[in-house]
């Protein structure tokens, strides 16, 4: 009798996990963003994109769109909009800080949150700090990486940094040639209204001069600027070829971006929510890591193609030994030595 009755258990326990598909209920299927997270209440969260969406932030937007909406089973909605409908970076800033909820997670520049009592987030801006592109991503998949996300949390920011991404380096362009770093003496150079920006053009003999994103096309046509900087795929998006023909490569700074939500649109969701919005962060990380370099040389190429003017740097050397001179700079390195240290040493 007890052979039997052993037997019977045994049978019934090898149909209870045929039927559960050989996993314990609920744990699994909900780290993997389905199961109970498909039937949590539905959210649609705004994210903001000052970009096109063919450019590579603008893919990646769409990437983190698609991994969030399967992961979360269909319970997560997320509504870009894109091409700078909602304003420039500093817009969406002013208005999350400020506490609009209208606005739930922003892709923005990784150094954006500096105007914001951000201190760590100023030696992600730092002309010539990233050598390459690997330099950049053992970063950004280091330990490291997740102290300077939180800051916003740290410092009491109504955010919290959810993935890292990168867009390319960022080049001068201008509406006359640019053949050495001589030819930027004296030239009127669009820059955001950040310390470091500044500090870097006027190393360079330039002249500073803030203009908001969106006016930029306009500020190129008439001569209010004679030039600016952007990674290449931007540059080419948003039409700046048309008035501004002439690009050097020099690579003063990495396009290195952030994802953020807000604190209002954390808390409208679930943990098992919250989880999926980590988690698709990790795999939109990794995604926007292959997607760059080779986004980048296709543009490149096809602005060659096109007619642009497009002038390589073979020595760097006089272009950091300006940048490294400008007070704001040696401020900003000397204020966090051991922090950027060990940026520096992840190369």
């Amino acid at each position: 009798m007890k052979k039997f009755v052993s037997a019977l258990l045994a049978a019934l326990m090898i149909m209870s996990l045929a039927a559960c598909g050989g996993q314990p209920s609920g744990n699994d299927d909900k780290n993997s963003g389905t199961g109970d997270v498909a039937n949590d209440p539905k959210v649609t969260l705004v994210y903001a994109e000052v970009n096109p969406l063919d450019t590579i932030v603008g893919q990646t937007a769409s990437e983190f769109k698609k991994n969030v909406e399967e992961m979360s089973g269909g319970s997560i909605t997320i509504d870009i909009r894109a091409s700078g409908v909602l304003g420039s970076e500093n817009d969406v800033l002013d208005a999350i800080i400020g506490g609009d909820d209208s606005i739930d997670m922003s892709r923005i520049s990784a150094f954006a949150l500096t105007s914001y009592g951000a201190e760590k987030s100023v030696l992600l801006s730092l002309p010539f700090t990233f050598e390459s592109r690997d330099h950049w991503w053992n970063f950004a998949n280091s330990d490291l990486a997740a102290e300077f996300l939180n800051e916003p949390q740290e410092i009491d920011l109504p955010l919290r940094g959810v993935f890292y991404g990168e867009e390319g380096f960022r080049h001068f362009f201008a509406n006359t040639a640019i053949n050495s770093i001589d030819d930027l003496k004296g030239m009127k150079i669009r820059v955001s209204n950040d310390p470091i920006m500044n500090g870097m053009v006027e190393s360079l003999g330039a002249s500073p001069t803030v203009v908001a994103f969106g006016e930029l096309y306009s500020a190129l046509n008439t001569g209010v600027c004679d030039a600016a900087e952007q990674p290449i795929a931007n540059y080419k998006s948003n039409a700046f070829p048309e008035v501004a023909n002439n690009l050097i490569l020099d690579g003063h700074t990495l396009g290195a971006v952030q994802v953020v939500i807000t604190d209002t649109a954390w808390a409208k969701l679930t943990p098992a929510q919250q989880q999926v919005i980590m988690e698709a962060g990790k795999k939109t990380q990794q995604f926007n890591a292959e997607l760059s370099q080779g986004e980048e040389d296709k543009v490149l190429e096809q602005l060659k193609a096109d007619g642009c003017n497009v002038v390589d740097v073979t020595d760097k050397g006089p272009w950091q030994e300006a940048c490294s001179s400008a007070p704001a700079i040696k401020e900003a390195i000397d204020k966090q030595a051991d922090l950027y240290q060990q940026i520096l040493d992840l190369k």
